[in-house]
């Protein structure tokens, strides 16, 4: 009788074991240890070193990294250094050295670290490839100098940059995959993915998922994302971030003098040779000597307008729907997260709230008739040079979104203009790390179960209880044996 009864407490708690172990929970509370990764942004007018961590048992999770740290790199970005290479290499170090301050010593030669640079080197690399190489020989030299994975200093294309881009805010937005409470991951709508717009110093990027079949072969990037095929367009404009682009509005003006997108009483001197010492701006085909020019501000939005328009070519040929330039693009589509020089631009007027077309041009309209006097009381810790170009990059902004990537009045209220999501910085670099790392796998991970450590103790002490029941049981086995062996006799 007491077999039965001590056999019968063995089954409820071997019931109670098994449930609790297959009890599943988002997360599992025994201690975890943190990964770090290292991006280097090496764009055309800055470097900024971004320092990423997340949770060690979680690499293929979403929505998991974030970011500790960005440091800016002090001076121009590396493509400057054309003609001091070393320059660019020592200018990395101070970041380093904050990096190595922040990232565990245990860890550091197990984190990877990754150089990308973009439209700036690309320009180089057209103008003199063997100083691109020099440079590039200088960086990695200068970060194989600290205890880091480093992987490598590479010029990123066009697409690269937009289709990371894109996937770095798809990723953090969590519309590529959703994971539940319990573990388990869903795929949200197509619908849900947004669309990436990019303006950097020496080039702007769009990407997104059309609701058609993409022409242009070129223009295409093929994703395979937890388990999901993406077909994205994406094209990147060399020569049109917002840096050239006002170089080459300038170039087009210098024979007039004067500058309808400065501010009125505005004036200053430049030489002709710096009006042309990048490869976006067409020198004369008779050049004159060496000279200088005074540039007189006449604060015009509507001769500004003008003028910006005129940096590019709208026309599109027969039977085909294009940006600008004649390139490729299929008509916007869905919601679009507008990140960098767009935001920048924006942000400095206030425009970054979802205020409606009618209202941002009206306020830049206002602002680019201010007098130099008026902005400088309205703006006194505005950098100079900011300042006198916000006029022109906020028509610029205006007109590459409008006439270039072709949004209208109500499209433009789909286009969200953001520094961060998730306190994490919008860009390609986040995209580039977790591709690179195989952080995002090209399938769709199983769902991880685990046991919080309160179920953990739980069915450690019935697993105790249940042992401790056994050895009961076979005693009291034992003894009726015998005790029955005794009788027989």
């Amino acid at each position: 009788m007491a077999g039965r009864s001590l056999a019968a407490v063995l089954a409820v708690l071997g019931v109670a074991i098994f449930l609790l172990v297959l009890t599943p929970v988002k997360d599992v509370a025994l201690p975890t240890r943190n990964k770090y990764g290292l991006v280097f942004d090496a764009g055309s007018t800055h470097t900024a070193l971004y320092i990423y961590q997340w949770p060690a048992d979680k690499e293929n999770g979403t929505g998991i990294v974030s970011q500790v740290e960005v440091c800016s790199v002090s001076g121009p970005g590396i493509s400057s250094y054309a003609d001091n290479p070393a320059g660019a290499g020592a200018s990395l170090k101070p970041c380093l050295d904050k990096a190595m301050k922040i990232v565990p010593a245990e860890q550091q030669r197990q984190t990877p670290t990754y150089l990308g640079a973009t439209a700036g080197m690309r320009l180089l690399r057209e103008q003199n490839s063997t100083k691109a190489e020099q440079v590039f020989a200088e960086v990695a030299k200068a970060i194989g100098e600290y205890p880091v994975d480093f992987r490598g200093a590479r010029i990123l294309t066009g697409n690269e940059e937009g289709s990371f881009g894109w996937i770095t805010v798809n990723y953090l937005l969590e519309t590529l995959v959703k994971c539940s409470v319990t573990g388990e991951r869903t795929h949200p709508p197509a619908e849900d993915v947004v669309g990436a717009l990019d303006l950097g110093g020496a080039s702007t990027q769009i990407t997104f998922l059309p609701g058609t079949t993409i022409d242009d072969s070129t223009t295409r990037a093929l994703l395979r994302l937890y388990g999901t095929n993406y077909s994205i367009y994406t094209h990147s404009y060399l020569c049109y971030g917002q840096k050239q682009a006002l170089k080459m509005l300038m170039a087009s003006l210098h024979q007039q003098v004067s500058h309808p997108c400065y501010p009125k009483g505005y004036q200053e001197t430049v030489t002709t040779a710096d009006l042309y010492d990048s490869p976006c701006v067409h020198a004369p085909s008779t050049p004159s000597p060496a000279q200088n020019i005074t540039v007189t501000g006449t604060g015009d939005p509507a001769a500004c307008s003008t003028a910006v328009q005129k940096l590019f070519n709208f026309t599109c040929g027969a039977n085909r729907t294009c940006g600008f330039n004649g390139v490729y693009q299929p008509p916007v589509r869905g919601q679009f997260f507008a990140f960098s020089g767009l935001y920048h631009n924006l942000h400095f007027l206030n425009l970054t709230g979802g205020q409606s077309l009618s209202s941002a041009n009206a306020t830049i309209w206002q602002f680019c008739t201010s007098s130099w006097e008026k902005v400088q009381k309205d703006f006194p810790t505005m950098n100079r040079t900011h300042l006198r170009d916000a006029c022109a990059a906020n028509s610029y902004t205006l007109t590459l979104l409008l006439r270039g990537y072709k949004f209208n009045h109500k499209t433009w209220l789909n286009i969200h203009f953001v520094q961060q999501v998730t306190n994490v910085d919008v860009g390609w670099t986040l995209g580039y790390m977790l591709n690179l790392t195989n952080m995002i796998p090209s399938e769709s991970p199983q769902r991880v179960v685990g046991l919080q450590r309160s179920n953990w103790i739980a069915a450690t002490v019935l697993l105790a209880i249940m042992l401790i029941l056994i050895f009961c049981l076979l005693t009291v086995i034992c003894f009726q044996k015998k005790h029955s062996g005794y009788e027989n006799l």
